[in-house]
């Protein structure tokens, strides 16, 4: 199992696995944005939109593959998606930009 140290990607991912919206909520900066599939959130209550649309309403878990850090503000994290989705399990591709409290910005895409 891919260890992930203690911080934001990690309360995003336990948030995400027990479908906890106020708690993922929680992980972001006010003023951050989410791009997943093409569309770009930005702010609380956009995100917020899209957690409760695409994180809480399908039940995603995460099943991190891989965990990479490069330089602190920047992670890539690989992990299985699965839910009430067509497809699924799929390998999804994250890039968080992190301050030392909060998620900056989050970038979602299908993992190659």
């Amino acid at each position: 199992m891919t260890e992930i140290p203690a911080g934001p990607v990690k309360d995003f991912i336990g948030a995400t696995n027990r479908h906890d919206a106020d708690a993922l909520l929680a992980v972001f900066a006010a003023d951050a944005s989410v791009t997943d599939d093409g569309t770009t959130y930005t702010g609380s209550a956009e995100i917020e939109q899209w957690i409760r649309e695409h994180q809480i309403a399908p039940r995603i878990t995460l099943g991190p593959t891989a965990y990479e850090n490069g330089d602190g503000s920047a992670v890539q994290l690989t992990a299985s998606a699965d839910g009430d989705f067509p497809g699924g399990p799929l390998p999804f591709a994250f890039r968080f930009t992190l301050d030392a409290q909060s998620v900056q910005a989050l970038e979602i895409r299908i993992a190659e």
